[in-house]
């Protein structure tokens, strides 16, 4: 099976690395595209390396990245307009993501290129809001089965009924899906171990974290924040500051933003990390920083959701709050009694590293994907 896993990262994240690594956007596009798949932005090469070893030909593709697709194009001899040749960098300062950079002449048709030379059985696409339907409905002709997956707020209805398949880790979403007559299931993400080999040793260092964005689709969180920053010693660190007051109690602790392996080599640092999910997760545990904050090994306060119990158990591997005052109590609690809040923390990466890792994911993907292809 044959799989063309497509994904668009964060602008801001873009700008910042393509910076820090002087001469990248110059070089081949095969050591571009390694360079940032080795910064373990987001779900990285987390999917196609364990697919890959499942006996799967699995390869990425980061659509949204200028100078990555500029070398793609110019080695393949797709033309791109005069815009995308001239003002690539200018955009890795504009803090949107797919549907925005997607516009941007030359991206769009790049990836179809790409797409329609690796002539792939299954395109799995990260970003649901990349591709606008005429465009899947083209694809469609040179692809067995489209794959979406999605933990964010839906884009438009003509986006996803595109899609041969969705999947969600949010469980409420399955059946908003099929009644559009989308075929869903229910897909979990996780961890991948490879990411404790690649930060090395990291001393603990950090008492009690935040790490993460702050967006108006954090709104509801943005008032935990503040009382928590205001109530305990927290160190945050994260993106989507500058959209607060500067007299935000957030503003006071942050320690600036985060990405790939130093966001994962925070969590590390941090004996206590605090997570919460976006408005749209509802009532359902699901976020990336489930897995990714308990298998670096920090002992994880999370909002309590009604299956968080079936992905963890809540007291001895994570600690769940319901209320901003409930969170502070246990942060006080854990930060005055250490060897607690570490034995948590280990029991959690226990957890984690036993049945929330991407190489067991890959194993559940495999006949999911096989199973649609027939």
């Amino acid at each position: 099976m044959k799989i063309l896993v497509v994904d668009t990262y964060y602008a801001a994240f873009l700008a910042r690395f393509y910076a820090q690594q002087d001469g990248l956007a110059n070089v081949a596009y095969a050591t571009q595209l390694q360079t940032l798949l080795n910064a373990c932005f987001g779900t990285s090469d987390f999917y196609s390396r364990h697919l890959n070893e499942l006996g799967c030909e699995a390869q990425d593709l980061v659509v949204n990245c200028v100078p990555l697709q500029q070398s793609w194009a110019k080695a393949n001899k797709v033309p791109l307009s005069q815009l995308a040749l001239n003002v690539p960098h200018r955009l890795f300062r504009v803090p949107v993501l797919g549907r925005f950079l997607a516009s941007l002449p030359g991206l769009m048709e790049v990836a179809v290129a790409q797409i329609k030379a690796a002539k792939p059985d299954v395109l799995y696409c990260q970003d649901l809001s990349f591709f606008p339907p005429e465009v899947l409905r083209d694809l469609k002709q040179h692809v067995r089965l489209i794959v979406g997956q999605i933990a964010c707020p839906l884009p438009p209805d003509a986006f996803l009924k595109g899609y041969d398949l969705i999947l969600t880790s949010f469980p409420h979403f399955v059946d908003r899906l099929r009644a559009l007559g989308v075929k869903s299931e229910y897909f979990r993400i996780g961890f991948d171990e490879r990411v404790l080999s690649l930060m090395g040793d990291v001393n603990k260092d950090i008492a009690f974290s935040f790490v993460g964005g702050i967006s108006r689709h954090h709104g509801g969180a943005i008032p935990l924040l503040e009382y928590l920053a205001e109530q305990v010693d927290m160190q945050i660190f994260g993106y989507g500051v500058d959209s607060l007051p500067a007299s935000s109690a957030i503003r006071q602790g942050h320690g600036g933003e985060v990405w790939g392996l130093d966001m994962y080599r925070t969590l590390a640092r941090s004996r206590i990390t605090l997570n919460r999910h976006i408005n749209v997760a509802e009532n359902n545990a699901n976020n990336m920083r489930l897995y990714e904050a308990t298998g670096a090994g920090a002992m994880l306060l999370t909002d309590r959701k009604d299956n968080l119990h079936d992905l963890f158990e809540i007291g001895k591997e994570v600690v769940a709050y319901s209320s901003k005052e409930e969170a502070a109590e246990l942060t006080r609690h854990f930060i005055d009694h250490p060897e607690e809040a570490e034995r948590i923390a280990k029991a959690g990466q226990q957890r984690t590293l036993r049945e929330h890792t991407y190489a067991q994911r890959m194993k559940e993907l495999v006949p999911m994907l096989k199973r649609h292809l027939d």
